[in-house]
């Protein structure tokens, strides 16, 4: 079935499942965009890459874990389209007359694996299966929260409980909206392609917002045991490289290239020597990738010589930029960050600008300021679950000496959170204020 060859030895089964699930959430985006390029389908492609990941649960502990984990994934998902190819061929055959016969053998040509060149040829088209897989899942066809939901389930590795916390929404709810999107790109019959001109254009924000949902699962894991996933946010920084290059003229790509770079710059520096969580405020600068904040600027630049509107991507760059340019954070121009929150409330209203606004506000105008523009997000319930409204109005309790309110506060908020950093840290601020 696979010729990738396997150590000889024995592996318990709880090491083996770990690997599995360690090697499916870096490459299961990659396979299923490889195979929907040959079966032109994402539901059937996810299925069959489905059926790799069985066969890897089944194979592995008796046989021995493969010399490539990712390869052995990726050569059996094939073997997989290549037999519901051939499938699909025969029944075609019994269905149908000699033309439409040759216009499906056409339209799902087997591919041969065997040939090495043609083995070279797919790790080469890889980056553009990703893209197509992005624009295929966010074709106008479904409604925008499922284009996003189910590009970011394909792509991001994520499973329906770590999508949901980026939605606020229920576990429930995100998987029949990702069961009803696949249903209905199958029955729209929807292209694997990326789109040209204006159907380009008309696809482009929600592919954009997939892609910075991505990268913030990469900055910081909605659940587990790791602060970061930086695999995802290198992932996130190549396709918006990609965006870019295929849409030059589109500020907002610029925009949101240069707000992951300057972003991803900080990876260094927002955990310490024993995997504990840095907040920006008291990170090490110096630490900070200077080349990625080059590369974020230089985007930033791009985005504004094509003279458009600013949008949210763009003005969230231009915060970023602020803390960019400041050496220390005593240099940080606080005003102009709140200020620029303020339009992007204008430009993109959510319950989460306004809570990074009342940040702002209380590092500019004080504590209690900021606490002014928290406290009516306290009853909005789009942020019923979110751990950082209480972490944030923990902090700003804890500025004005409230320190048992400080303490529930940080207390709720560890209660909500799934990523254990997070709750670590939650918790040490407890243990700081003391009784």
């Amino acid at each position: 079935m696979c010729k990738t060859r396997c150590v000889n030895t024995v592996v318990e089964h709880p090491a083996v499942h770990a690997t599995v699930a360690a090697v499916w959430r870096k490459e299961s985006a990659r396979i299923v965009a490889t195979v929907a390029r040959y079966v032109r389908d994402i539901g059937v492609a996810e299925d069959l890459a489905q059926d790799a990941l069985i066969a890897a649960l089944e194979h592995w502990p008796r046989d021995g874990l493969p010399h490539n984990p990712a390869a052995w994934l990726m050569t059996t998902a094939k073997h997989r389209a290549l037999d519901h190819l051939r499938h699909k061929q025969m029944a075609d055959a019994r269905h149908g007359d000699l033309a439409s016969d040759q216009q499906a053998m056409h339209a799902h040509r087997v591919p041969d694996f065997s040939d090495g060149l043609d083995e070279a040829r797919e790790n080469a088209a890889i980056g553009d299966d990703l893209l197509r897989l992005i624009f295929t899942a966010c074709h106008p066809v479904l409604a925008p929260q499922a284009r996003v939901a189910l590009t970011l389930k394909l792509l991001g590795g994520m499973n329906t409980a770590e999508i949901a916390r980026a939605f606020l929404t229920t576990e429930t709810t995100l998987a029949q909206r990702i069961v009803r999107a696949k249903r209905a790109l199958a029955q729209a019959q929807v292209p694997f392609e990326v789109p040209k001109g204006a159907e380009l254009s008309r696809r482009l924000g929600a592919v954009l917002e997939v892609i910075y949902l991505i990268f913030n699962e990469g900055y910081t894991a909605t659940s587990g045991a790791d602060w970061m996933r930086p695999a995802l946010c290198d992932e996130a920084l190549r396709l918006g490289q990609l965006l870019s290059e295929i849409a030059p003229g589109q500020t907002e790509v610029h925009g949101l290239v240069a707000l992951m770079a300057i972003q991803a710059s900080r990876t260094a520096a927002r955990t310490d020597g024993e995997g504990n969580l840095v907040l920006l405020a008291a990170q090490n600068r110096a630490r900070w990738d200077q080349r990625l904040i080059q590369r974020g600027l230089r985007a930033l630049e791009q985005a504004q010589v094509l003279n458009q509107p600013l949008g949210s991507y763009r003005l969230q760059a231009k915060i970023a930029a602020c803390h960019a340019r400041a050496a220390h954070v005593d240099d940080t121009d606080w005003p102009h960050i709140a200020a620029l929150y303020g339009e992007l409330m204008q430009v993109a209203p959510s319950p989460v600008v306004e809570l990074n606004r009342a940040v702002a506000v209380g590092f500019a105008e004080g504590p209690a300021a900021g606490l002014a523009v928290l406290d009516p997000l306290l009853c909005d319930r789009a942020l019923q679950n979110y751990p950082w409204l209480p972490a944030v109005q923990g902090d700003l309790l804890e500025k004005l000496g409230r320190g048992a309110l400080a303490r529930a506060a940080y207390g709720r908020a560890a209660a909500m959170t799934t990523n254990e950093p997070e709750k670590r840290w939650l918790l040490q601020r407890i243990d700081a204020i003391g009784d």
